[in-house]
């Protein structure tokens, strides 16, 4: 090999070492935000994206913004560019609830955001205690008539989906039932192993244990097909009830995302969501991979808008 040819070798092969290298700073950086504290659902969500999406990025950070319900993140995110640098990871609450709970909301959830993906889906469990021993749905709609005094359910607070969800209930199954709000999960689950409560309305995943452990007994959930957290129990529609309703989390940017960035975006999302393993570490998280693109995204938002219109507006909460 003559000397000229070995030096345009060499040449050639040093600059195609530094390809690498240039190929990663040409990929932008990415803030994962959420409006909740470190450990929490939406928290333990938004570092499994950072992990999945990593490749896609040349740095991803999670920027917890805690407070509010989520307002705080949402409204950092609303002001945030739509450079795709800036994203939220959130549950469905403040996109389809607030808005029927705040008159005075300082964001619009449609306007102000663009959907990026669906995450992951989960349900909601009707769950009976020691103080009714009820054991179906069906029993549980009798003893509603019968003794009213022990017809109270407990949720994790005023206001909050379970709320919502045992309101909905009560319109589809035709009872009345009292509401007793908690300051979260785990005081109405102390409530209801007391039987201080008869019944409780709460994400599955909160007493899938102590339903297994038979402490309490969960009757029915609330998506349109069983739970594999408890693939024994029946859906409300399977118990007789025509009621439907799950929850959600997704993630979002700000408004007016240029359409490649939001496909850089969606495919990142989509890809790490649809990963067997992710997928598998859902569903022991109690929840349903989805890994949707922003249009849909947008529709499921839209139709739970509408649906949780009419019953958040029967319980006259204002959170304002």
């Amino acid at each position: 090999m003559t000397f000229k040819l070995q030096h345009l070798c060499f040449t050639l092969l040093a600059s195609l070492s530094w390809l690498p290298v240039v190929q990663a700073q040409d990929k932008p950086a990415l803030k994962i935000v959420v409006g909740f504290p470190p450990g929490g659902s939406a928290d333990t969500l938004a570092r499994l994206m950072a992990d999945g999406m990593r490749d896609d990025f040349s740095t991803i950070t999670v920027d917890n913004k805690p407070g509010a319900g989520g307002r705080i993140a949402l409204n950092f995110v609303k002001a945030a560019k739509p450079d795709g640098q800036t994203v939220i990871v959130l549950p469905s609450g403040p996109m389809v609830l607030f808005p029927h709970v705040y008159k005075k909301l300082d964001y619009d959830a449609v306007k102000d955001f663009t959907p990026v993906s669906q995450l992951a889906r989960f349900q909601f469990g009707i769950v009976s205690g020691p103080a009714t021993n009820v054991k179906t749905m069906a029993e549980m709609i009798a003893k509603s008539r019968t003794d009213p005094n022990n017809a109270s359910y407990g949720t994790p607070g005023l206001g909050t989906l379970p709320h919502f969800m045992g309101v909905m209930f009560e319109q589809a199954a035709g009872i009345s039932l009292n509401h007793v709000p908690f300051q979260g999960g785990a005081p109405a689950n102390n409530a209801l192993l007391g039987g201080h409560i008869g019944y409780k309305f709460d994400v599955v995943s909160e007493t899938a244990e102590l339903h297994r452990n038979q402490k309490v007994r969960i009757i029915a959930v609330t998506g349109a097909k069983r739970d594999p957290q408890v693939p024994e129990i029946p859906t409300l529609r399977e118990a007789g009830i025509p009621m439907e309703a799950t929850a959600w989390f997704a993630m979002y940017g700000p408004a007016h995302l240029k359409l490649e960035v939001l496909q850089r975006l969606e495919k990142s999302a989509m890809k790490a969501m649809n990963d067997p393993a992710m997928r598998e570490r859902m569903l022991k998280l109690g929840y349903e991979a989805i890994g949707s693109n922003g249009a849909d995204l947008a529709t499921a938002q839209k139709a739970d808008l509408n649906s949780w219109e009419k019953p958040i507006k029967a319980t006259g909460v204002s959170l304002d």
